[in-house]
């Protein structure tokens, strides 16, 4: 640190950059996203929501999970969008459907299980032991804009790209695999062992992170 005391750049501002005006992304993007939940620090553990992942609203009693989405990859990398993932309504059931179908589409996006796969593996792909196997995840979502509270127009997260989507391989970097039957893997026949529809590949046009030297460990759900 500068210890001059004539240094004026905390007190004179003529010089500093123009402050920048982020645009909205465009609505329908789609993107390869992190995703981290940002604690509320409500459990109902009769329900599974154990580790103060969910968040509960003093104002309406609704109960969900507050999910962060840094972009990572692309024009808007590190741009962070926020999204909500239903849990409970006191209203009705609805609001904990719509979480639920979205959290079985971001296990298909994050674990490459095509959504009509009905193998034993990909039936255990769509499990978690905790709300902390969804935390640090990467996956492919559409990024669209909505209204505020207040009018004004932001970007959320609502959908999951999934590996039956034609754009999911370049997003995440993989190689498609043979069509998948309802049966399971690959026209019904079974898979030597737990592995996802899609598998990683050379880099493609999209940029692939460099591979982890280390041997990967097994997936928490694959255990």
């Amino acid at each position: 640190m500068n210890s001059n005391p004539h240094n004026a750049a905390w007190s004179d501002f003529n010089d500093a950059d123009d402050q920048c005006d982020f645009a909205l992304i465009p609505p329908k993007t789609l993107a390869k996203v992190l995703m981290t939940l940002r604690p509320g620090g409500y459990d109902e553990p009769s329900q599974g929501w154990t580790g103060g992942y969910a968040t509960r609203s003093a104002k309406t009693g609704a109960v969900y999970l507050n999910a962060k989405f840094t972009v990572l990859e692309g024009p808007f990398a590190k741009r962070v969008v926020f999204g909500l993932i239903g849990l409970y309504s006191p209203k009705g059931p609805e609001w904990g459907n719509m979480g639920r179908s979205f959290l079985r589409a971001i296990l298909h996006s994050t674990r490459g299980i095509h959504p009509s796969d009905l193998s034993p593996q990909a039936q255990t792909a769509r499990r978690i032991r905790s709300f902390a196997d969804l935390d640090g995840i990467e996956l492919v979502v559409c990024i669209d804009v909505e209204k505020d509270q207040n009018g004004e127009d932001k970007n959320v997260v609502k959908t999951a790209i999934q590996p039956d989507h034609k754009a999911y391989p370049a997003l995440m970097g993989v190689t498609p695999r043979a069509p998948v039957a309802p049966g399971g893997f690959g026209g019904g026949a079974p898979a030597a062992r737990s592995a996802p529809s899609y598998a990683p590949a050379a880099p493609t046009t999209v940029p692939v992170a460099p591979a982890d030297s280390r041997v990967p460990a097994r997936p928490a759900w694959a255990q």
